[in-house]
């Protein structure tokens, strides 16, 4: 488990520690011989994250990473030795508890990878812990609080520790803010990879559905729930998603995966805007003046690369999200809980309803700050007729509808729109929400199209990343094109203050 240590700790990743503990991010070292050691992230963890300015992010620490770095850094390629925090709802055999943030799976130890932490190990990858997230991954009611769980806690924001760090992937986001890992891995249904990352200022990228494993992740949605990495570069994350990706005969989704696997990271030095279409998504822009102004120099970035933007009004069908919704709460019930039903050992729960029954019984622990409204609309969802119809239209208005038209009849490869808005206060007791019409992500994470986000600047220090959403299985196109486009971004990039916002 996770140990504190004072302010004074030396940081061996950190030039110098700035007042309050507020030590500057990491700056990745090149070269295999320079990796950062597992010893030197603990170091850091324990002055940052449960001391000091107390991110709360590392949810647990794996007590064997050292003894793992060893064999790691023997493997042949670029990701020899380098750690990575995994969020708690994605399985590993190591002596660590695998919880989704609630207190009915404190004691979850299973003893076995998740298939997608299998191909990071077998890459070189080191598992350094796991990271807190919003409980249930943001699931359990429309109020809840992003980054908070019974488990671990209020993860907070480094770049300003009073306001959200965006969930549900938040501990991931914040993590690698706070450079407390090389990366991490999120899990996204609709948002929650690349709205902490876009938060966090950093890259955070959902791969086409079907491509990465969903075996040994606790679920919410097969139609849409993904794993993807969380960076602080575009050629990191496809760097770790060529280790990622890949067919699993236990799902289905990914039987098409290793058609698609490639070395994303290929050739992403020498990607070029130059020709390429973009689509321009003016209206999911928003109305705010400071993130228009953002947007709009992104744009100019992207054309002054020679990028062909074409401007787009597109004003989604508001029955895309509804069956949405009907699908997630359909998907919940049986997927969560054939999850729970076949878990090693005894857990206190084996199906959605044991779980509302165990929230109830400790509704001091679990229900102090929002309820399980969306659980039990979830236990209700039986209609299968309702749902298969739901499932249906919500993937045509998103999918062929949506993004392949959008692609065609404007004739571009790609749509661009801010990600999000700038983090917003943490308010556990009346609530706080973001700016509202800003971003397209649901429209790739229905469809089960790829999403990334990458940094495109901050407002008054928090920062704002520019999404660009391609079609199925355009993984790598999307990812070259972020990668064009944080070579030629002007707008200077906020580094974490770790202070609250204003200070």
């Amino acid at each position: 488990m996770r140990r504190s240590a004072p302010c004074a700790i030396l940081l061996s990743l950190a030039a110098a520690a700035a007042p309050a503990c507020a030590a500057p991010p990491v700056t990745q070292p090149a070269g295999p011989s320079a990796v950062p050691s597992v010893a030197d992230y603990r170091a850091r963890i324990a002055a940052i994250d449960d001391a000091g300015p107390m991110i709360n992010a590392v949810i647990a620490l794996n007590p064997d990473a050292e003894a793992q770095e060893a064999v790691a850094r023997k493997v042949q390629g670029p990701l020899a030795g380098r750690a990575v925090l995994v969020k708690d709802n994605i399985e590993t055999r190591d002596a660590m508890a695998t919880t989704a943030g609630s207190l009915a799976l404190e004691d979850n130890v299973t003893g076995r990878d998740a298939p997608l932490v299998a191909r990071l190990r077998a890459s070189g990858v080191v598992i350094l812990g796991k990271t807190n997230l919003s409980e249930w991954a943001n699931i359990r009611s429309d109020h809840s609080v992003s980054g908070w769980s019974a488990v671990g806690g209020q993860t907070r924001n480094p770049h300003a520790l009073d306001r959200s760090p965006c969930g549900s992937s938040s501990g991931s986001g914040a993590a690698v803010a706070a450079g407390l890992a090389w990366a991490a891995i999120g899990t996204e249904t609709d948002g929650s990879v690349t709205c902490p990352a876009s938060i966090a200022g950093i890259v955070g990228f959902k791969p086409t559905v079907g491509l990465v494993s969903r075996t040994h992740v606790v679920p919410i949605s097969h139609s849409q729930d993904t794993p993807g990495p969380m960076t602080t570069s575009v050629r990191d994350a496809a760097m770790l998603l060529t280790a990622m990706a890949g067919s699993d005969p236990a799902d289905s989704a990914t039987a098409a995966a290793d058609a698609h696997k490639a070395d994303f990271a290929g050739g992403l030095d020498a990607a070029s805007l130059k020709g390429r279409r973009i689509g321009v998504l003016r209206r999911q822009a928003g109305s705010n003046a400071r993130v228009l102004a953002l947007f709009d120099g992104a744009l100019a970035d992207l054309a002054r690369a020679g990028a062909e933007l074409v401007e787009i009004d597109f004003k989604p069908d508001e029955a895309m999200y509804r069956d949405e919704f009907t699908v997630l709460l359909t998907e919940l019930r049986s997927d969560l809980g054939a999850y729970l039903a076949g878990l090693p050992g005894k857990p206190p729960v084996r199906s959605l309803a044991d779980l509302i029954a165990f929230n109830a019984a400790h509704r001091d622990s679990e229900l102090r700050w929002f309820g399980q409204d969306t659980f039990e609309l979830a236990e209700k969802s039986t209609d299968r007729a309702a749902y298969e119809k739901a499932r249906a239209n919500s993937l045509r208005l998103a999918g062929v509808e949506g993004i392949d038209k959008l692609l065609r009849d404007n004739r571009v490869e790609l749509l661009v729109a801010p990600t999000e808005g700038p983090a917003w206060p943490i308010d556990m007791v009346t609530e706080s929400h973001g700016l509202s019409g800003i971003g397209a992500g649901s429209l790739a994470a229905i469809a089960g199209y790829p999403h990334l986000t990458v940094p495109m600047g901050a407002v008054e220090g928090l920062p704002v990343g520019l999404s660009l959403i391609g079609a199925a299985w355009d993984d790598k196109r999307v990812l070259e094109a972020g990668a064009a486009y944080e070579r030629t971004r002007t707008a200077p990039l906020a580094a974490p203050s770790f202070r609250r916002w204003g200070e």
